[in-house]
């Protein structure tokens, strides 16, 4: 439990980083590089054993974590892109609901418990998000040629979290958690480089090291985030579907409550059918366990 609880932690502490990267005006691409420098190098320096950088394509995961890694920073740049053209809601509410995915992963391919209790509680999950997310009284709304990036984000981010679940059961050792986080956020941070490098080719890269601390800020926390997901999902705590469940409903709710406490953020009253909604699903998907 202690790992599922800091992983949500971790993640929502993201989210109030992402608050203050609206505050202080730091270009968030800039500071998404620096996150996968600096979370790269927390997995390298957590990583206890000797590390010969030759022998990594030894591991059964590596490949796997290049892909993956390119996902990150895909997936990121299709979320800026949504964000323009729709509005955050509909990027909010495309990362969150994405956790379908891996539940119905965990459910047919795993063969997971489908109890009456679960089922209630992954779709009560289901709405509180969506309801949480909103922000606008009129709901989403998207024009038809928009449609494919929200669907995009979605099925990436989904894709990530069923990659993570799969890679950590398939072929990542206990004592390689570190070092396979360290890879992950090292491809998503050589892709980002690359892409800065043109970027200051075409006369477009301006550096302020507020980017850069505002990427270390956010690349520490990163790091702990998929560490400790990763943890949690072996732990036993709670099968696959239910720790993706309870994770992100979590999260959305801890960050619906910090945004009222920090930012003064007002709710509309679905919000907060939403809040409830979440309440209620933890407590179902946790029942389900017992």
């Amino acid at each position: 439990m202690i790992y599922l609880a800091l992983s949500i932690l971790a993640s929502t502490f993201i989210f109030i980083i992402f608050k203050l990267f609206e505050r202080f005006k730091i270009n968030i691409f800039h500071a998404i590089v620096t996150n996968y420098l600096v979370a790269c190098a927390c997995g390298l320096i957590a990583y206890d054993a000797p590390l010969i950088l030759s022998e990594l394509p030894q591991f059964d995961w590596f490949y796997y974590t290049l892909a993956l890694g390119a996902f990150f920073i895909g997936i990121f740049n299709l979320m800026a892109i949504t964000t323009q053209r729709s509005g955050i809601s509909v990027v909010s509410v495309a990362t969150k609901m994405s956790l379908v995915i891996p539940i119905l992963f965990g459910l047919f391919y795993y063969k997971e418990a489908m109890g009456i209790l679960k089922v209630v509680g992954i779709l009560m999950a289901l709405a509180a998000v969506y309801l949480t997310s909103i922000k606008a009284k009129e709901g989403l709304k998207i024009k038809k040629r928009n449609l494919i990036f929200p669907a995009l984000v979605f099925l990436g981010s989904g894709i990530i979290d069923t990659s993570i679940k799969y890679l950590e059961e398939s072929y990542v050792a206990e004592k390689d958690v570190s070092l396979f986080s360290a890879v992950v956020f090292s491809a998503a941070a050589c892709i980002g480089l690359v892409i800065l490098a043109l970027q200051g080719v075409a006369g477009k890269f301006k550096f302020q090291f507020k980017n850069v601390i505002g990427g270390i800020a956010l690349g520490i926390t990163n790091y702990f985030s998929l560490y400790f997901l990763v943890l949690a999902l072996r732990s036993g705590i709670l099968e696959s579907s239910g720790i993706f469940t309870v994770n992100n409903v979590t999260i959305v709710l801890l960050s619906t409550l910090l945004s009222i406490i920090l930012f003064r953020e007002k709710l509309l009253p679905k919000n907060w059918i939403g809040i409830l909604l979440a309440v209620v699903s933890i407590l179902l998907v946790a029942l389900a366990r017992m």
